[in-house]
């Protein structure tokens, strides 16, 4: 049985830290008696947060919009000079969507991809030497189980979250026999205000919750599974309902009779 990675005093750089998964995550990992370093846009809100986790004063608040290069690398700066290690990324950010393609704009359909993307593929790169260097530590990218499925209003959502899992796999591959580990989590449906926040075709947040959303599992028991798979070493995590653990399997097994299933599902 592989031997569980200890989070006592190790550095955890969570972004998209100031609500819903992130936040978490964050709770989860400072129970853990990791330190904890929260991102995300808003400092108000993120200091919220880190006021909230065990023992406050081992964490910080890191502000930055990730789809800034100049502010994703000055954060790095500042994460380095405050605990000068990195110990696990998290890249947890993200932006949901509901609507169909034909409604899409390419505007909104740039926006989705660049923060589930490009912005994870950059923050990424700009820590992997830190990562090299101590010839250990784990990044983790937070997809979907929509990323494994591909549904309907979601199409650019799906495709963002299949690019970076495909993304993640490679660097798997690269890093391997450097000490890092790579590993991606398929969240299923959490309850978190993600379906608020999710853009309609026009790149407007949709402003109400999904049913499937409301039912679903609960935020803190998502991070304590996700932090205990990270801290096996599992690479590929799938967490979710039955029906998304169903949907996952038979993608599996069988695309044609997944694609036969998700034409007839009602996901909106």
């Amino acid at each position: 049985m592989a031997k569980r990675d200890d989070l006592n005093g190790k550095v955890v750089w969570i972004t998209g830290a100031s609500s819903g998964l992130g936040e978490a995550l964050a709770k989860e990992c400072a129970l853990q008696g990791a330190q904890v370093i929260l991102t995300a846009r808003r400092f108000e809100e993120l200091e919220k947060v880190r006021v909230s986790l065990l023992h406050p004063d081992q964490h910080l608040s890191v502000c930055a919009d990730i789809t800034n290069e100049e502010q994703v690398r000055h954060a790095y700066e500042q994460v380095l000079a405050h605990k000068g290690r990195i110990d696990w990324l998290i890249n947890n950010a993200g932006l949901s969507q509901r609507a169909l393609i034909t409604d899409t704009t390419m505007q909104t359909e740039r926006a989705i991809m660049e923060v589930d993307y490009f912005s994870q593929v950059y923050l990424t790169k700009t820590v992997l030497p830190t990562f090299l260097a101590q010839k250990s530590g784990r990044i983790a990218f937070v997809s979907s189980v929509a990323g494994l499925l591909g549904t309907q209003y979601r199409a650019t959502y799906s495709a963002a979250k299949a690019a970076i899992h495909m993304w993640a796999n490679s660097l798997r591959a690269e890093v391997a026999d450097q000490g890092v580990g790579v590993s991606v989590i398929f969240p299923g449906f959490v309850k978190t205000n993600v379906s608020f926040n999710a853009l309609n075709g026009a790149g407007k947040p949709q402003g109400h919750q999904d049913e499937a959303i409301e039912n679903g599992l609960e935020a803190n028991e998502f991070a304590e599974t996700v932090v205990q798979s990270l801290q096996r070493g599992e690479e590929y995590i799938v967490v979710g309902g039955s029906k998304e653990k169903l949907g996952v399997w038979v993608s599996r097994l069988s695309p044609t009779t997944l694609y036969k299933m998700i034409r007839k599902t009602k996901v909106k």
